[in-house]
């Protein structure tokens, strides 16, 4: 084991991916609590559909395509928001409007531009081939921004999470923090999908938070273990994708839906006693 783990960290490029991978889980574990309860949870996976599109947009035209998805992302969390709570829309259609719609889009640039398939794969499917040192600067950054606006703003975030109509009468600001949440998660999801790849990018907003919810019962537990769940069920998958040759990203997801049953078995024992 001690060999196996020695033979990992010694490519550059795996330790950027667990780094990297460690810092998103954390992220994503901290904004899926609340985008969960408010049954916003497949936010996650809009806004990688939009990620994806915008991405296939910047490669097709040999921009970067993190620096372009990256606002592109952050605009669509802002309008994801405004059709859903001033149109007819309702979130969950407006994120099936805008997520199809962006794939479409990037499925259309692919399509018409020569020898860029290899490359925009790896963003839909994840790739850690892709970990740079740039992205392990980028997600310290926006991990350190995340954690610090979460526990800053902490009692807000609960109060939007679990009474929304309460917190605005008593004077909260629900439409900044519900904006806020939002962009974090865009600027967590641009991040993490170079690795992850679109596809696979919002299981790690929804298992962990799911898992957490089994067991715990306090907002504050519910936080704690999703982190914690998210973090371990990362390194077993990306450890575990090392040793038997698999994919990172899928192999990641497989390890957080075993703990999820885990979880879940555990929960129904604990409530039957």
């Amino acid at each position: 084991m001690i060999e196996a783990i020695s033979a990992f960290l010694s490519y550059s490029f795996l330790r950027n991916a667990l780094i990297v991978g460690i810092l998103v889980s954390l992220c994503c574990a901290l904004l899926g609590v609340s985008l969960v309860l408010k049954r916003y949870s497949m936010i996650g996976d809009g806004l990688s559909h939009v990620g994806f599109g915008a991405m296939a947009v910047a490669l097709a035209f040999n921009f970067s395509p993190l620096y372009i998805a990256l606002p592109v992302v952050i605009i669509a969390a802002f309008l994801l928001l405004s059709v859903s709570v001033k149109s007819k829309i309702g979130g969950d259609s407006a994120i099936a409007l805008i997520s199809t719609s962006s794939v479409a889009i990037g499925v259309m640039i692919v399509s018409m531009t020569q020898g860029m398939t290899t490359d925009i794969s790896s963003y839909m499917f994840g790739s850690i081939l892709v970990m740079t040192s740039s992205d392990v600067i980028l997600s310290i950054i926006s991990t350190l921004m995340v954690l610090i606006l979460y526990l800053l703003f902490y009692n807000r975030i609960f109060a939007i999470t679990f009474d929304e109509p309460f917190a605005k009468a008593t004077g909260t600001n629900t439409t900044l923090f519900n904006s806020l949440i939002a962009v974090l998660t865009a600027v967590t999801i641009v991040v993490g999908m170079r690795m992850m790849g679109a596809m696979l990018i919002s299981s790690l907003i929804i298992f962990p938070a799911l898992s957490a919810l089994r067991i715990c019962k306090s907002f504050g537990s519910v936080v704690l273990v999703s982190a914690i769940v998210s973090v371990i069920a990362f390194i077993i998958g990306i450890f575990t994708s090392f040793m038997i040759d698999s994919p990172a990203g899928a192999t990641v997801v497989i390890s957080n839906l075993v703990v999820f049953i885990l979880f879940n078995i555990y929960g129904k024992i604990f409530r039957k006693n």
